[in-house]
C-alpha cells in the first residue's frame, strides 16, 4: 500500500512550526544575556567605588609635593636636636603616653598623628599634654587596629619624628627622625667565568 504524496506533504507541513513572538525564542535571550550581566556588574562596581572612596589620590598633589621639602627640613631639625620618643598605648587602646628624649625644649602640647595609608577617614590627630618633664599623654577618639604610620611633632611644626607600627601592641614603640641616607642595596658583582 502506498501513501499518496499529497498526504506526506500535508504531514510535513503540520510538523513545521509557526514562529511565535520574539520573546519566546531562545536566541534573543542568549544574545541579550552577556550585555545585561555586564551592565549589572558595572553598576554594582560603581556603587562600591562611590561608597568606599579611599581618598588616595589628592587634588592638590602639586602643593603636597612642595610641602615635602618643608617636612624634610623638620626631619633634619629633629636629627640636630637628637630627638626620639617611646610611645605606649594603654591596654584599652584609647590613651597614649609618650616619653621624649633629646632637646624637645618645650612644655607646650605635642601633636601625634595616626595615619592609615589606604583609608584617610580613619586618621586621628591626638593632642598630647605634658604631665611630667619629658612625659606626655593624650586620648584617642577611638581604639586603633592594623598598620599605622605614627607622626609626632611639636605645636609650632618645627620638628617631626615618626615610626610605622602594627597596632595594638603591648610594648613601647620607638619614634625617631628618618635616616639621612636611604639604604640602597649593594649591586651584585658579576664574575665572568674564564674559559
Amino acid at each position: 500500500m502506498s501513501v499518496p504524496t499529497h498526504a506526506v506533504s500535508a504531514a510535513a507541513g503540520a510538523r513545521r512550526r509557526e514562529p511565535g513572538p520574539w520573546y519566546r525564542e531562545p536566541w534573543p535571550w542568549l544574545l541579550f544575556f552577556p550585555p545585561a550581566v555586564a551592565v549589572v556588574a558595572g553598576t554594582i562596581t560603581m556603587g562600591i567605588a562611590f561608597k568606599t572612596f579611599d581618598g588616595v589620590v589628592s587634588d592638590d598633589y602639586y602643593r603636597q609635593g612642595l610641602a615635602i621639602n618643608r617636612s624634610l627640613d623638620r626631619d633634619a631639625r629633629a636629627r640636630e636636636r637628637g630627638l626620639s620618643a617611646e610611645l605606649q598605648f594603654n591596654p584599652a587602646g584609647d590613651r597614649v603616653r609618650v616619653a621624649m628624649a633629646g632637646d624637645a625644649s618645650s612644655d607646650r602640647p605635642l601633636h601625634l598623628q595616626l595615619v592609615r595609608a589606604a583609608r584617610s577617614g580613619d586618621d586621628q590627630d591626638v593632642t598630647l599634654v605634658q604631665v611630667a618633664p619629658g612625659l606626655y599623654e593624650g586620648r584617642l577618639a577611638r581604639a586603633v587596629q592594623g598598620r599605622w604610620h605614627l607622626r609626632l611633632e611639636d605645636e609650632a611644626g618645627q620638628w617631626r619624628i615618626s615610626a610605622t607600627a602594627q597596632l595594638p601592641v603591648d610594648r613601647p614603640i620607638g619614634l625617631a627622625p628618618p635616616s639621612t641616607t636611604p639604604s640602597v642595596p649593594e649591586e651584585p658583582k658579576w664574575s665572568v667565568p674564564r674559559t
